[in-house]
């Protein structure tokens, strides 16, 4: 019998990936949460597309600029956006001086591992480049662009 899950406030994952700080609440079952913030002008992720899983960014406070096919769209508080498998996306904070904070779902969840690739190459001394993140990306069924 499947039981319910609680996760405290205090409680989660804390992985910081290239000057974004992602608080992991929820990895297993059917679906990943995360809370993160981006810093005013910092891309938090580049152009790319999943293949294996969605992903809804929920915005609680500031602004993302999301990228899409169709050009960029900025979301504020309280907006949401799907980015089903296949679609290509990717967000940046574009204001000088407001952190954007965020929810992310990702359905099915697994993707929090990249983050942790991330942050260990670059504890361990290497340079986040387009094609660091590239290459990582690549192990979880996601294509930079």
């Amino acid at each position: 019998m499947a039981r319910p899950v609680v996760v405290r406030a205090a409680d989660g994952e804390l992985i910081d990936a290239a000057g974004v700080a992602h608080l992991f609440k929820l990895t297993g079952g059917r679906l990943g949460l995360e809370r993160f913030e981006v810093p005013p002008l910092t891309v938090g992720a580049g152009p790319h597309v999943h293949g294996s899983h969605d992903e809804y960014f929920y915005v609680l406070a500031g602004a993302l600029t999301l990228t899409t096919d169709d050009g960029e769209v900025t979301l504020g508080a309280g907006d949401l956006a799907a980015a089903p498998r296949g679609s290509l996306h990717g967000y940046r904070n574009a204001s000088a001086d407001t952190t954007a904070t965020a929810l992310c779902l990702y359905t099915p969840p697994g993707y929090e591992q990249y983050f942790r690739d991330v942050h260990a190459a670059a504890a361990e001394g290497a340079e986040v480049t387009p094609e660091l993140l590239a290459e990582l990306r690549s192990r979880y069924d996601t294509e930079s662009r």
